[in-house]
């Protein structure tokens, strides 16, 4: 009778193993499918970055710099809403918003239609420029300090204490690059 129980007891143990084996080659399968989706993730948003990149060149830098901007001022500003007085987070303002970032995507756009004019029109009278996208490059700069002050202004709404030394820093490189398109602009009229 022992005997039999005993038979009957590693009967049992070895069913018991054998479910663990099947529920870990489930679950281990269960983690390929989801290993394999995130690989699947990374190569699509690593061949979407790289187009990008690969289509714009050195502009791919500041327009990312800038996009990064736009969410993080998106974000600290929904987060800072709460601490103002003007009402709070509406639908109209968050839509706003959203359309307001689209359009500063746009204007890097102009500044990008611009650079290939001038490209064209220097082509044509046979002078090769030394730079690409230089007036979508300042436009996105300009767009980036922006965002810069703005994310910072939503950190001392949320009641953040930023370094004293940040904002000057922010608001010195937004005067440099906007003398820089008046100095061009200044020269053109001289010229006129």
């Amino acid at each position: 009778m022992a005997f039999c129980h005993k038979k009957g007891g590693n009967a049992d143990g070895a069913q018991r193993t054998s479910d663990l084996i099947k529920q870990k080659k489930r679950k281990g399968s269960e983690d390929m499918k989801k290993m394999n989706a995130i690989s699947y993730i990374k190569a699509f948003v690593t061949a979407v970055t790289s187009m990008l990149a690969s289509m714009l060149g050195i502009l791919w830098v500041p327009v990312y710099l800038m996009v990064m901007c736009n969410v993080i001022d998106y974000a600290t500003g929904l987060a800072a809403s709460g601490h103002r007085n003007d009402g709070g987070i509406s639908s109209y303002k968050s839509i706003r918003g959203v359309i307001k970032k689209v359009t500063m995507w746009l204007l890097v756009g102009v500044g990008g239609i611009i650079d290939q004019l001038l490209a064209y029109a220097a082509d044509v009278i046979g002078y090769e420029l030394p730079f690409t996208f230089l007036v979508a490059c300042v436009v996105a700069i300009w767009i980036i300090c922006n965002e810069l002050i703005s994310i910072l202004e939503n950190m001392i709404d949320i009641g953040i204490a930023i370094p004293p030394f940040l904002m000057p820093i922010v608001d010195r490189l937004k005067t440099t690059i906007e003398k820089t398109g008046e100095t061009g602009a200044e020269e053109d009229d001289k010229e006129n």
